[in-house]
Parts: structure tokens; sequence; C-alpha cells
């Protein structure tokens, strides 16, 4: 067992709202938040209904932001202004820096089902915020997974970790600032030792059943910023089998201005992201 043990810091609930043509979803926004950095919002996009997700998400653009989105049960289509298209299905994840600018959607390709998946918004830094757009998917036998009696399943989306003296890298490490995505699942008495950077800050949201943290419990819907560390212990101790995500990431300690689809640095560079896509610039990145 490490010895700088992660503790929770402040639980917050998941809000639901709807996004893209009606996509009913649960939101854990954090763009003013300085312990959420580098992340700035997740969305779980969870229903059994075909009415709550056929919609989908239509062309719609997006400037200095990344996104990393997750599925773990369904089957959705990418297709940007680059040319780019992509199968999300389950299991799978994929991830796009929107860099200067892409317009870019994401549409169903299951006609009924159930859905579950996630997207998570991650700040660029400055320096990045006006290069060129990039993406890539992963399918699920790419993604990096750990299997014990005793921890469950682990699977490493992004970044690096460390669990049981063993190093796992997840397929994505090309990220703007290092970071870790991680999912946990565990039936009962299973627990998690897991190994994160000092410097890196960290947070944690349950999907599904509950988890404990020491003395505390984080249920499902409800998302975690955890203090400084260098290690994350987390139990399951229900008799029900539990999920949750991991995201841990260096900071970014510069100014956040969230305008929609927009994140920049200042005001007049929201303006100027509005007047380029109004008037036809980001198509021709």
């Amino acid at each position: 067992m490490s010895s700088n043990v992660r503790q929770i810091h402040q639980i917050i609930p998941a809000q639901p709202t709807s996004d893209g043509d009606g996509v009913k979803i649960r939101r854990v926004a954090g763009f003013n938040h300085k312990q959420f950095s580098p992340f700035l919002m997740l969305d779980e996009l969870k229903s059994d209904e075909r009415a709550d997700y056929v919609g989908g998400f239509p062309p719609h653009p997006h400037r200095g932001i990344e996104t990393l989105t997750y599925m773990m049960q369904g089957h959705f289509q990418h297709r940007d202004h680059m040319g780019n298209v992509g199968e999300l299905r389950s299991g799978g994840a994929q991830w796009m820096a929107a860099g200067r600018g892409v317009i870019h959607s994401e549409m169903p390709m299951m006609e009924d089902g159930s859905l579950h998946g996630f997207q998570i918004w991650i700040n660029q830094p400055a320096k990045n915020k006006m290069q060129p757009a990039q993406y890539h998917d992963f399918q699920p036998e790419v993604i990096t997974e750990y299997t014990h009696d005793e921890t469950g399943l682990l699977r490493v989306l992004a970044g690096q970790t460390a669990i049981a003296d063993q190093t796992l890298s997840g397929p994505l490490l090309q990220t703007g600032v290092p970071l870790l995505a991680a999912d946990w699942r565990a039936n009962q008495g299973q627990s998690l030792d897991l190994k994160i950077p000092q410097q890196h800050q960290a947070m944690i949201y349950v999907y599904r059943g509950e988890v404990q943290l020491s003395s505390r419990v984080v249920k499902a819907g409800e998302f975690a910023l955890l203090t400084e560390g260098d290690c994350l212990i987390a139990q399951n101790n229900t008799t029900t089998d539990s999920g949750m995500l991991i995201l841990a990431g260096e900071p970014i300690h510069e100014p956040v201005v969230h305008y929609g689809p927009f994140v920049m640095n200042s005001y007049a560079e929201i303006e100027q992201a509005i007047n380029d896509y109004n008037s036809g610039q980001f198509e021709t990145y």
C-alpha cells in the first residue's frame, strides 16, 4: 500500500440535461473549477429508450479542446470535415483534438437497444489551441486491460499508471498534457490500489453501484474530486457490482473562457472563434 492515499475532497452529483438533437445525458461541468483541470466536463449517456438517443449529435464545431469518448454499450459513427470516419462501438473509444477548429457529427448506428457511454472534455494548453485538428479511434481489442481476482477489471484508455508493480499504458498517449483515463469494474470485496503521479489532479465518476474511498462512499451518478497524493485506493464493499471512471492529469494553469463548443483563454479569442466559424473558416482547415 502506498503512503499518501488520496481522499475525497468534494462530491458533485451529475445533473440531467440534453444535448445534440435531444440526446438525454447526465453532466458534470467544471469549466470554472481549478481542481477539474485539465478536464472540463464529463457527460454520461445512458438509456434503454431509442427516443433518448436516436437524434444523435448532428454536425457542430469545436475549438480549443480535446474530447475522449468511451462507449460501453452502443454503436455510433464519427464524421468530420477533414474526411475522418470512425466507428465507436461497445468497449471502444475515440479521441479528437479540436485545435483551431473542427466540424464533426456523432450519430447512432443502432436502431434500438441500450446505450451507455461517456464523453470527456479535456482542455488544451494555449500553445495547442490553434494547432491543426487530430482524430483517432481505438477499437475494443486495443484497450489495455488488467484483471485479477482481488482487483476486478481495469481498462486503461489513455496515459500510464501502475498497479501491483505492473505498468499499464493505454492506447492514447498523445494528449496535450499527461493524463490518465481508466475504467474500473469490481464485484463485492474487490479493491483497487492505483499509482497516480503526485503532481496530477485526480477525480472519479461512479456509474454503477457504489465505491468506498477511506470512510466515504461515492454512489452511482456522483463525481468526486480527490485530494493530493500518490495513489488511489478504492473498494467495493457492497453485494452488487460497481463501476467507476478514473481521471487524472497535469493541471493547466491558464485562464479558461468557455462559450458553447469553444474553450479559449480570453473573450477576444472566443469572439474570433465565433467569427471564424460563421465565416466558413473552419471548413478550410
